[in-house]
């Protein structure tokens, strides 16, 4: 990469390994296995590929968080030179490993947001691609990053794009554009979304995801999520950020300028390419990863999101000008009806009526500590499932 150290590997902690993100970041490790290399590894329950994963990559650590399966996984990896590890808590121990130079977060949901603090008060570089870390407690976490000196790379597809329009440049932004493919029921009329069913949701039409993120992206809450990471990341208003529906997913986000000059980062729809610039930075290392055939790309179109039939990107836009604790509330209330609509428990369009309920219900703390929003999570988990009838 041309540095110093350009015989010494980078060691890449990866939060959630066996994760869509994880499993494509591994791509990218083994792909430049003379500059990189897999340090620790981890997993939520998905213990055999969590196995297969370590016999490959041989980590110096592996975590397994369901510490049911604790044994499991020692005893498949007892003759590999891996120390196997379990539970949360062990999450937040392994970033601050002394030999890690990066920690990927991957993890899904809420459960990212201590590992992340964790990685950064040992003063790791984050490549952040747990948007749920900075909905929940953006304000927090980018302190304590100022605080310790740590530098944030992002690995969201949007949020790379931005991030790159925005190398070399001093002069004050004056509009983000986050572009949205607006998921498969863009073009549905309100009536028909109340007939969407959990399979219909888990067809994305351009990006191959996880299945929380899939129904987040078809709710467009997952757009809402990255509007508010956005505010945090590049410390903008949420005035100065706009969303716009860009079905074809070709152009990733652009920067608007004072002078009105836009700056729009394009490429092929394949999440390895922030993946691998986030481990890179600030080089550009080969890949051969797909590019772009401009001559059958076709028409590039953009319209204006819908928020009366999207109303998760509207909430999104309003815990994010109320503040304290609201964002807390909207994520874990989402990750509820998440769930449970997955369960055939809960309708598509109810995911919104409840989270706006949950919303209502719930006291807002204006200054949350960390043991504030972990406790406001618990309980706007308790009260979506209750408004939903569920346990």
């Amino acid at each position: 990469m041309g540095n110093d150290n350009a015989n010494k590997k980078k060691k890449i902690c990866i939060l959630g390994s066996t994760g869509s993100i994880g499993v494509q970041a591994l791509q990218v490790i083994e792909e430049h296995a003379d500059m990189l290399e897999a340090y620790v590894l981890t997993a939520n329950s998905q213990a055999d590929l969590l196995i297969e994963q370590a016999r490959r990559f041989q980590p110096a650590a592996v975590v397994i968080a369901d510490e049911s399966k604790y044994a499991y996984v020692s005893e498949a990896l007892a003759n590999e030179p891996v120390q196997v590890y379990a539970g949360a808590e062990a999450l937040c121990q392994v970033v601050q490993m002394e030999p890690v130079d990066m920690v990927l977060t991957a993890l899904v949901g809420f459960a990212g947001l201590r590992p992340t603090l964790s990685a950064v008060e040992a003063g790791k570089p984050i490549a952040l691609a747990n948007k749920e870390t900075l909905v929940v407690a953006g304000e927090l976490v980018t302190e304590k990053c100022l605080e310790k000196g740590v530098p944030m790379f992002p690995v969201d597809s949007e949020h790379s794009a931005i991030f790159q329009c925005l190398v070399g440049e001093v002069s004050p932004v004056e509009k983000l554009i986050l572009t949205a493919s607006g998921g498969p029921f863009r073009s549905f009329t309100m009536e028909q979304m109340k007939d969407v069913t959990p399979a219909m949701a888990l067809k994305h039409p351009n990006w191959e995801m996880g299945a929380k993120i899939t129904i987040d992206s078809a709710s467009m809450m997952n757009k809402g999520f990255e509007v508010i990471e956005a505010r945090w990341l590049f410390d903008v208003t949420p005035d100065q950020i706009q969303v716009v529906v860009h079905p074809q997913s070709v152009v990733h986000s652009a920067v608007q300028f004072q002078d009105g000059a836009v700056k729009a980062q394009l490429g092929c729809p394949d999440m390895r390419v922030p993946i691998q610039l986030a481990f890179t930075y600030p080089y550009r290392v080969y890949s051969d990863f797909p590019r772009m055939d401009w001559w059958q790309m076709g028409d590039l179109t953009f319209e204006a999101p819908d928020m009366k039939r999207f109303r998760c990107l509207q909430l999104a836009y309003d815990v994010m000008r109320t503040g304290g604790t609201a964002p807390c509330v909207l994520n874990a209330a989402n990750e509820v009806v998440n769930l449970a609509f997955r369960r055939g428990q809960c309708g598509f369009l109810q995911m919104a009526d409840v989270i706006e309920e949950t919303l209502q219900r719930m006291p807002l703390t204006v200054s949350p500590t960390l043991e504030d929003y972990l406790q406001c999570d618990a309980e706007s988990r308790r009260m979506a499932a209750s408004i939903l009838g569920i346990s």
